[in-house]
């Protein structure tokens, strides 16, 4: 029996979510969409194995991981008895652009149009989404997908596009603002008016210190009004 990790790597580029796939490289299913995955060494922690494998395909180091339910049905794999362990990763799309491993063939999707994955990994994706909204309402792990500058717009398009909700403008804003998780820059971005809107960057301390406390930036009320 072997013991697999698949890196469900999420993104967001301003507007819109996406999701990392590669072109599976070997039988079955060869060159179809996968997540990145591979096999846990018999020296390796899943921990050690899931930063390993994000590293081949990202080139990247000390990203948000999280592990979710394994998957075991025993004919998962039509090859070998594999369990597979899915960890969900969210990285700044602007670091990963820079370090890309073309070997394996990845590309980024919309997680509105991801192509049909091959085995169980749809539904890794599906499950990932769902732990992602929960944990997102609760504690604030998107600001792992921001850049190191962004502005309060950008914020909420963010937090409606994972939720595919509106929100108020005036008490989201508010609820950051006293959140103490942002630091106000003194530039702006003008890309969308004259006006523009200021930018602002995260309070390192404060965020490290808080992840794993209760800190929601937006409330079950606010989804549940929102989705009427």
């Amino acid at each position: 029996m072997l013991v697999a990790v698949d890196c469900i790597i999420f993104g967001f580029d301003g507007t819109d979510y996406k999701i990392l796939l590669i072109q599976r490289g070997f039988a079955p299913e060869k060159e179809k969409w996968s997540l990145m995955g591979g096999f846990v060494q018999m020296d390796e922690t899943l921990d050690e194995a899931a930063k390993r494998i994000l590293n081949q395909l990202t080139g990247l180091h000390d990203v948000y991981m999280d592990q979710m339910s394994a998957f075991s049905q025993p004919l998962r794999d039509p090859i070998e008895r594999v369990i597979a362990v899915p960890y969900v990763s969210l990285i700044d799309i602007e670091k990963y652009s820079k370090q890309i491993n073309n070997d394996f063939h990845a590309k980024w999707f919309s997680i509105r149009e991801i192509p049909k994955l091959i085995f169980d990994h749809g539904d890794m994706v599906e499950l990932a989404l769902q732990q992602l909204r929960y944990k997102a309402a609760l504690h604030p792990i998107l600001f792992e997908l921001l850049p190191e500058k962004f502005t309060l717009p950008q914020l909420q398009t963010m937090y409606e596009g994972l939720y595919d909700i509106k929100l108020d403008k005036r008490n989201f804003t508010r609820k950051l603002l006293s959140s103490n998780l942002l630091h106000k820059e003194n530039d702006k971005d003008k890309s969308s008016s004259k006006k523009g809107a200021y930018y602002y960057s995260l309070n390192e301390d404060f965020y490290t210190r808080n992840l794993s406390n209760i800190l929601p930036i937006v409330s079950k009320s606010d989804i549940s009004l929102a989705a009427e």
